[in-house]
Parts: structure tokens; sequence; C-alpha cells
């Protein structure tokens, strides 16, 4: 795939992804969050259907793709009302590292379950202090004869409760310099002295956050994945895809809100016709359309980077998509509220839960100031300014 025109493969998938999406809707999602629940029904079958590991090799149960195909299942089932958060976590980060740097037995262990979303795994690396500097990650992996013992606390962790495991990310003293590297463990859920506390979000969503304390948790050796030199390089190998699965994320959302608010402004009427015959609601409507669109381009170009191998180009793509695609999915979002009046405020039409949860793309899994110092020294050689 060019990153400019979809496949006919592309294109069906999306159909496919459509209609699943469509059978479950907006209101299925709602009613799992009103009862605490969580979307397992459609979890489970988007998982049948192979749309959960679409980006998994597929020696290991996966559909043999790459993140352009992930990030159009989730675009697709978010413009149908009902997006899973975890996609973004469990097969496109921690499926991701693992295919790329678990070991044999990892592989095995891990990625079958994955791609049929019959296990989930979490990820660990935001703390309370560090913030966006990953340079300032506290938690720390001791070696202890030939297992690793770790320590640390974590803040913001999606789905801590329903995974399996969580991918943590600590750092280790290298033995030559002394200085700590970061290295991705996988911790189980039932791990000795890995405590959680659910963190009491203002948000409407299926997926909890957590605050995670690992007190000497002890893991055996093949707990590590990877190298241990390797450090940065999986680490990144890991947040790139998610970049571009959190702008598929606000890319659905937008587009849901998006198309709710031009279905009202085509049956409305308060005068003689339809509001959206209205230049002052139709003209913004169809700016945020085009603002969705060119995210949607930038993120099908960071998928196609990434896929190619190109982690360089990615990282760069991967930043302006996801910069990208959180303004357009907060301008989307507000324009679809307006544009309904009161009504876009009533539970009825379910709107106003979306600006709580449009916001989560302007500041999650990184800010747009971070991302606005990453374009500014690394794309244009600007100093930098910490």
């Amino acid at each position: 795939m060019s990153p400019v025109t979809e496949t006919d493969e592309h294109k069906a998938l999306r159909s496919a992804v459509a209609a699943l999406g469509k059978r479950y809707g907006r209101a299925y999602l709602t009613k799992a969050v009103a009862e605490g629940g969580h979307p397992d029904e459609l979890w489970a079958e988007a998982g049948k259907l192979g749309y959960l590991g679409v980006n998994l090799p597929e020696e290991y149960g996966g559909g043999g793709g790459g993140i352009a195909e992930l990030s159009i299942v989730l675009e697709e089932l978010g413009a149908a009302g009902c997006p899973l958060l975890m996609l973004v976590v469990s097969p496109a980060i921690c499926g991701t590292v693992i295919a790329r740097f678990g070991t044999e037995e990892q592989k095995r262990a891990w990625l079958p379950g994955l791609s049929d979303g019959t296990r989930t795994m979490a990820f660990g690396i935001t703390e309370p202090d560090a913030g966006s500097n990953s340079h300032r990650i506290t938690t720390t992996a001791r070696r202890d004869g030939t297992d690793w013992v770790l320590n640390g606390r974590k803040v913001f962790i999606s789905g801590v409760d329903i995974a399996d495991a969580t991918l943590i990310v600590g750092r280790t003293e290298d033995a030559r310099t002394g200085s700590l590297k970061p290295c991705l463990f996988i911790v189980p859920r039932d791990a000795e002295g890995f405590g959680r506390r659910q963190i009491d979000m203002e948000l409407s969503s299926a997926e909890k956050q957590f605050e995670l304390t690992l007190d000497e948790v002890r893991l055996p050796a093949d707990a590590l994945v990877g190298d241990e030199d390797a450090g940065l390089l999986q680490l990144f190998a890991g947040l790139n895809p998610e970049r571009v699965m959190t702008a598929a994320f606000a890319i659905g959302m937008g587009r849901y809100a998006l198309s709710r608010a031009v279905e009202y402004a085509r049956e409305r009427t308060v005068w003689k016709a339809p509001i959206g015959a209205h230049q002052a609601i139709a003209h913004p409507l169809a700016q945020a359309h085009i603002e969705l669109e060119l995210a949607r381009l930038m993120m099908q170009k960071a998928a196609y980077l990434y896929d190619e191998g190109d982690d360089i180009g990615a990282g760069e793509a991967a930043n302006m998509a996801k910069y990208a695609a959180g303004e357009a999915c907060v301008r989307a979002v507000d324009q679809a509220v307006h544009t309904l009046g009161g009504n876009g405020l009533t539970r009825e039409f379910g709107l106003a839960s979306l600006i709580t949860a449009a916001r989560v793309s302007r500041i999650a899994p990184v800010s747009r100031e971070m991302i606005l110092n990453y374009v500014s020294h690394q794309t244009l050689g600007l100093p930098k300014s910490y």
C-alpha cells in the first residue's frame, strides 16, 4: 500500500470491521460503561474474526499484516461508536514488542492469545514523577541470582484489571557504565508484591485506569523481553505503534461525532430549511471532515513507514499523526455537540461524554506540547529547551 491510496484488501477490511461495529454500536458500549463492565462480547467476536491480531505474525495465529491494518480496525470500530482502547495496548504495543524482540518461548506463550483476544496484556511506562521523561523512570530491576526483582510505581495504566500480565518498563544497571537503561518485563497479574489501585476518572470509558505498585516483585529470568542492552530501541518499537493507534482512536471518535452531527443537521428544521443548509452550520462540519481526512493521511503514512521497517521516519510521522488526529478529534467533537445545541448535552444523543474522551487524544500517551518539542528539535533542528 502507498500511504495515499488504500488497496482493495484494506477497503474490504474497513467495510467488514464497519459492519461488525454497526452491529454493536454506541449503545452497546454505553451500556457496558454504565454497568461497570467491559465490551467482552465485541472483543471476543473481533478476536474470532481475526481483527485483534491482524498485525501479528501468521505463524503465531496472527493475520500477518501490520499497524496499517490494525489502525483500520480501531478507526472503523471508533467510527461506529464502539472503539476498543485495549487494541492500542495489547496487540499494538505489547504484541509488537514481543513479536519483534521476544524469545521463541515468549512468542509461543503470548502471541496466539493476544491475536485471538483470549489473553490481554497491559503496558506500564508512565510514572507519577517522571511524566513524559522516560529517562527519569525510577522503577528498577535488579538481578538476584537468575531472578529479577522489580520495585517502583506506575500511574494511568489502562486495563490492568482485565489483563493477564502487564509489560512493565523498568531500568537495570549497566554493568559497564553503572548507568540505568530501560528494559521490558512481563509481570503476571497475580505476581506477589504487584498491587493496583483504581484511579477515579471523570471519563466515560469501559477501560479503567490504575496506579501500580511493585514491591520486591520477583520474576524469573525469562520475564525479560528482548536483549538487556537494546533498551530504547525495544521501547520505541512499541511507542510508535502506540502513537499511530492513538491517532486511529481519535480519528474514529471524530468521525462518529461528525456523522451524528451531519445526520442531525440534515433532519433538524427550525425555520423553512434543515439547519444543515445554513453555512454557519455546514462549513464548520466540512472543516472538521477535512481535518480528520488530513490526519488520517498522516496516520497512514506513519503506519506505512513503520511496517516498512523505517523506525526513524515512522517516529516523526507517528508523532505528527497523533498531534493532528488529537486536534481534529477535539474540534470535530466540539462542533458536533454545538451543532446539536441543547440536545448535544443530553444523554439521549450521547455526544457530551465525548468532550472529555476527546481530550485524552491531546494528552495521552504523549502531550501535544511534547510532540511540538520533538518536531522542533528533531525535524527543524532547533535547540532543545530541556
